[in-house]
């Protein structure tokens, strides 16, 4: 189990990775909508891929060295779970490859890059 430490007003907090950082500080993650939706979609699909499997949540939970409502968060694509998390979760699936597509074929950033590109100018000619 990784333990968090933070130190506020010169106290120092010991936290599970499981308890939320952002509740006990008070703190609002605020998403767009459509990050929101792409969370949740993500936590559906690991849900499903978990039933699929035939496994529990608390199974699932201690292979991935989290509690059962941590995962219970990542399966609703809570914002405030640690992507720590959603990975180990991912790992336990066997989807970690998954990871690797990530940005793999990024043909936005390519042309960007590439529109970036110029010809070097000649060096200025010796008087």
């Amino acid at each position: 189990m990784l333990f968090i430490s933070i130190k506020i007003y010169n106290v120092c907090y010991i936290i599970q990775n499981d308890i939320y950082l952002h509740e006990i500080l008070n703190i609002k993650i605020m998403l767009l909508p459509k990050i929101e939706e792409v969370l949740v979609n993500l936590g559906e699909n690991i849900k499903l891929a978990r039933l699929r499997r035939n496994y529990s949540s608390i199974l699932v939970a201690e292979r991935a060295g989290i509690s059962r409502s941590t995962l219970v968060s990542i399966e609703k694509g809570k914002a405030g779970v640690s992507i720590g998390n959603y990975i180990q979760v991912l790992f336990v699936l066997g989807l970690e490859k998954d990871l690797e597509k990530v940005a793999l074929d990024d043909k936005l950033g390519r042309k960007l890059q590439d529109a970036k590109i110029q010809t070097r100018k000649r060096a200025p000619k010796k008087k």
